[in-house]
């Protein structure tokens, strides 16, 4: 008889160092399309049965006057499922609830931080206690991450002079 092969997990002490790398391609990201979908099922179901913390957040984004600036509930980036995502900014928050996987939350952090996608992270306790130095975190981390995209975009025009940054004429007149 052959011997079963079973599935066997990393010590998540030892795969805390390395981040999964992630490809694009598809829909942007190496996953297939029923794992995609799968993900979105699931950020649509936790939009349905948000937690207290989730719910009083939402609502005063949904209040806020952000600009050009949309936090996205239970956004889906990659294989991974923020608890508010900007994709304008590059930037998500992710609520600490009671009881959570502090390891694959940590993880799935670096995974993302390796994209570009800036993540901060807010215990569920501190948004139902005291919501407007949540909100004042939030705003400086957002001014935070509008700073460093304007002196990337400005080192890239630096390092790239002849490139021209002009919108194209229109020429079907």
């Amino acid at each position: 008889m052959t011997e079963k092969k079973t599935l066997k997990l990393r010590d998540p002490s030892e795969a805390a160092d390395e981040t999964p790398s992630i490809k694009k391609k598809g829909r942007g990201w190496e996953i297939s399309e029923k794992r995609l979908d799968a993900l979105h099922d699931r950020a649509r179901d936790m939009r349905r049965h948000s937690t207290p913390a989730h719910k009083a957040l939402a609502a005063r984004f949904a209040k806020a006057d952000l600009g050009k600036y949309k936090f996205t509930r239970h956004m889906v980036i990659g294989s991974a499922i923020v608890d508010f995502g900007c994709h304008n900014l590059g930037m998500a928050i992710s609520i600490d609830e009671e009881g959570a996987d502090e390891a694959i939350a940590k993880r799935r952090d670096k995974s993302l931080e390796t994209v570009g996608v800036r993540v901060m992270r807010i215990k569920a306790a501190d948004i139902l206690d005291d919501m407007d130095a949540v909100l004042e975190r939030i705003t400086l981390g957002m001014r935070s991450r509008i700073a460093d995209r304007k002196q990337a975009a400005r080192a890239h025009r630096e390092a790239n002079p002849r490139q021209s940054y002009s919108r194209p004429r229109d020429t079907r007149n």
